[in-house]
């Protein structure tokens, strides 16, 4: 079985695992062509519209085909990126550059972007981790207190030992003492991992002093949220480079080898998290109520290159939506914000605002599909081992620890070549026909 590309005719193989899950593009006399959408895309950026800094030629081609002559969008649109190290404004012009097309920040959602909805921890003194402008990131969403590593390690200059270069020859004491730190938020990967695992450690450990000695039997440790679960990405080398889900293996692994115990999130955002779809969705209708569409959003397409984030995230949340249908009424996606094993619940205080939960509005879409793209992650052509051709097995997840790994989720609805192909098929689908 092939995938036919609307545009060029060119087929790609479907491997087995995947043939069933195609589903069948309508004949155009079997419906009345419309020009007012009741669907939405969220596209994925890195491997979809862009590799590195490099733009996937197929990326403009198809964005001629969502705007009018006056730049305006035909359909909504949301870039749902698992990238942390800016802010949102600055994506969006990165994007309108590469993409030949006006878009605004509000079009853009960040791992991060769910953040705003967690005030809960916006009074309070974090540790924030990554790269980039994160104060200012950090400041974006709301946090009135933020701390980098970096600031950590100038006030606690004994806590990072492994790059003997950087040991300091003199002590001074601190003229100013820091506050207790109350939960860590990991926005991305950090530049120098061993610095960033260490004084994470120490924090952990220590129950926000990390002057103090360790005392293991703080357990639950404070809160952490996490952005941004990749184990991999796409750049411009050959092969996928690590990501932040790897360095959350990392630590993951540390604080048990340590403890004995598991590292508890108190949320996980970003994708495959069914709280960044439903934000995500959110963020359509917010555009449709701007336009004279008056079409509610039924479908939404998800556009992405990795199999464990973007397939997976996608048939996650279709999962959610239908649940809510078979209920009989829209609700908020109670899936939980962390993941599928339980270890890392939604609270580790029993007496949790779940505040959050009120500022997302309820799902309303019905389906959510899954549309893989072949210039990324993903690769057609690479061979499936032999113990694996039937069926995709835990031995190669590459989602997170606290994700149940269900071979169902990782198989796309669509797998096309570009994402302009993507376009196509969404339009036939949809019997949209934009005046």
């Amino acid at each position: 079985m092939n995938v036919k590309n609307p545009v060029n005719c060119k087929t790609i193989p479907i491997p087995l695992q995947f043939q069933q899950f195609q589903m069948p593009v309508p004949k155009p006399e079997e419906t009345a062509l419309s020009a007012l959408p009741s669907f939405g895309f969220l596209f994925d950026i890195d491997g979809v519209l862009v590799r590195g800094k490099t733009p996937i030629p197929a990326a403009r081609t198809a964005f001629r085909k969502l705007v009018n002559s006056q730049g305006q969008f035909l359909v909504p649109v949301v870039f749902v990126t698992n990238a942390g190290n800016c802010l949102r404004q600055k994506k969006a012009d990165q994007l309108s550059h590469l993409l030949g097309v006006p878009i605004s920040q509000d079009q853009v959602m960040m791992s991060h972007s769910p953040l705003r909805m967690f005030k809960r921890y916006h009074e309070k003194c974090v540790l924030v981790s990554g790269q980039g402008p994160l104060l200012d990131i950090a400041q974006d969403l709301g946090f009135c207190q933020p701390i980098t590593i970096e600031t950590l390690r100038e006030k606690h200059p004994l806590l990072d030992a492994v790059d003997h270069d950087r040991r300091p020859n003199v002590l001074s004491p601190s003229a100013v003492e820091l506050p207790k730190i109350e939960a860590v938020v990991l926005f991305g990967e950090p530049v120098r991992w061993e610095t960033s695992l260490q004084l994470i450690i120490d924090v952990l450990l220590t129950s926000g002093y990390p002057g103090n000695p360790y005392h293991h039997e703080n357990y639950p440790h404070i809160p952490v949220l996490a952005c941004n679960m990749d184990l991999m990405w796409v750049a411009e080398a050959q092969s996928p480079r690590f990501g932040h889900g790897t360095f959350m293996v990392c630590l993951e692994n540390i604080y048990k080898k340590i403890t004995g115990r598991e590292l508890k999130y108190e949320a996980l955002m970003g994708k495959p998290s069914p709280l960044t779809y439903q934000y995500a969705e959110q963020l359509l209708r917010g555009q449709a109520l701007h336009r004279p569409w008056h079409r509610p959003i039924h479908t939404l397409y998800a556009v992405g290159d990795n199999l464990m984030t973007d397939v997976y995230g996608a048939n996650l949340y279709n999962r959610c939506l239908e649940e809510n249908s078979r209920k009989g009424s829209s609700s908020r996606v109670q899936a939980q914000v962390s993941g599928g094993r339980g270890s890392a619940a939604l609270s580790q205080d029993s007496d949790m605002d779940h505040g959050w939960e009120n500022q997302l509005a309820p799902a309303a879409a019905a389906h959510c599909r899954s549309v893989l793209v072949c210039t990324g992650v993903y690769n057609p052509h690479s061979e499936v081992p032999l113990e694996t051709r039937d069926s995709i097995t835990g031995a190669v997840f590459h989602g997170h620890r606290d994700f149940r790994f269900d071979p169902g989720l990782v198989e796309p609805d669509h797998i096309v070549p570009d994402v302009d192909a993507a376009v196509d098929l969404v339009f036939q689908l949809e019997n949209f026909a934009p005046n």
